[in-house]
């Protein structure tokens, strides 16, 4: 980490109190990832009813990203980070009051906006303070707060589940919130820099996402989102059914020690070999996880699919967010952030429904199958459809290009944008 000695003491002060504060965040939106569709199987929802309320907190994702993207560039990426975070520590509060699965489904939707707010925020504000040479290495760097959170919140929520029930739970998500919102109360909020390059600037919704620098990687995170919320939903629940000797919160666990491993040097490596050679691997990482689901019969092979998953998740998510920064100016990031992402929020919106009606005809297993093919078609959209054309896709999801789209790059021509 030796790139943060040449950053000034405010910069470093700042980027702590917000690695700080991520941690706190994820820690307490991770400690209900194993434990909520137990809950909601507890109160008497069926498999169909537990992917629903699951998924819906996607839908909050979906509806929000977009305005709070285009709110981060112009209020600035506090506003939006001081959202999240107090969404987080009111949530917890609406599955303490209620077992009804209506409201269930609503409270969840409101939860979905912390994670709108906080993640397009906090990628954008990282990518503004992050010098281009060494965007990589910052970006996966912080964004380990991420896996760490994985790995703290599902243990910790597994645990008091275990042992407190889930009132001591939920409150202790609020609280994990609560001192996130106490830290970024703390960060000094720059204001957007601006730079000129009037034929990206002011374009609306869906100019944007059908620009081909924006439109590929939203389809792939898309595509990607129905496996991830397959897993996040339905995994705790396969393990159960399998009675296997394996808690789903060390899986979660398990997978969140991979994502950092990877994230270690992935940052730094894709500032020398390129962003597209890592998202690939990402995404074939969690094709193998899915495989290795559909085929898993001991603790071994889950806990094989979990360090997969961990790995291709943090790679992909961390090198997706590095891409875009270096395919959008800082006036339009938040929105450019917002519209990617929200690929992956819309395919987590579909996966539960969708994915829990498939398992209630196939069984969980034969479930992670088809998740395995879906994800499978995006690596092929990403290796032919990330550039200007065939050769130059290859090339560039392979490492043997440079990104055609990266408005640094001085080949890059307005109207391709």
């Amino acid at each position: 980490m030796k790139a943060f000695n040449t950053f000034d003491v405010d910069l470093r002060r700042n980027l702590l109190i917000l690695f700080t504060a991520g941690l706190l965040f994820w820690s307490s939106i991770f400690s209900l990832l194993p434990t909520l569709p137990l809950y909601i199987n507890d109160v008497g929802a069926s498999k169909q009813e537990i992917g629903i309320v699951m998924g819906s907190f996607a839908i909050g994702l979906l509806l929000f990203r977009p305005m709070l993207g285009r709110l981060a560039d112009e209020r600035g990426r506090k506003i939006v980070l001081v959202i999240g975070t107090i969404v987080a520590a009111i949530a917890p509060f609406g599955y303490l009051a209620t077992q009804s699965i209506p409201l269930l489904i609503l409270v969840r939707i409101f939860h979905g906006i912390s994670i709108a707010a906080f993640a397009t925020g906090y990628g954008a504000l990282i990518a503004d303070l992050a010098p281009t040479e060494t965007r990589g290495e910052i970006i996966g760097y912080m964004s380990l707060t991420t896996p760490l959170g994985l790995a703290i919140g599902p243990a910790l929520g597994g645990y008091l589940e275990a042992t407190s029930g889930y009132g001591i739970l939920f409150l202790l998500s609020a609280e994990l919130g609560f001192f996130a919102l106490l830290g970024i109360i703390q960060v000094t909020n720059p204001p957007v820099q601006t730079q000129e390059q009037s034929e990206v600037e002011d374009r609306n919704f869906w100019q944007i996402l059908g620009s081909p620098r924006v439109s590929v990687p939203t389809i792939v995170m898309l595509l990607v989102g129905l496996s991830l919320g397959a897993v996040d939903t339905f995994v705790s629940l396969f393990l159960k059914s399998t009675q296997g000797n394996l808690n789903a919160g060390l899986f979660f666990t398990a997978a969140a020690i991979s994502s950092f491993s990877i994230r270690l040097f992935a940052g730094k490596a894709s500032d020398r070999f390129g962003r597209g050679l890592f998202i690939t691997l990402g995404i074939f990482c969690y094709v193998l996880a899915l495989i290795l689901l559909w085929q898993a019969d001991s603790a071994i092979i889950f806990l094989l699919a979990a360090i997969a998953e961990g790995g291709g998740v943090g790679t992909l998510i961390s090198m997706m967010i590095t891409m875009m920064a270096d395919r959008s100016l800082p006036q339009e990031r938040g929105q450019i952030f917002a519209i990617c992402i929200a690929g992956l929020d819309l395919g987590i919106v579909i996966a539960a429904p969708l994915l829990g009606t498939i398992a209630e005809l196939v069984g969980y297993r034969n479930m992670f199958g088809y998740s395995a093919a879906i994800t499978s078609v995006a690596l092929v959209i990403f290796l032919t459809q990330s550039s200007k054309n065939l050769s130059n896709s290859l090339r560039f999801a392979l490492g043997r290009a440079p990104d055609a789209y990266a408005l640094n790059n001085l080949n890059v021509k307005s109207e391709e944008l």
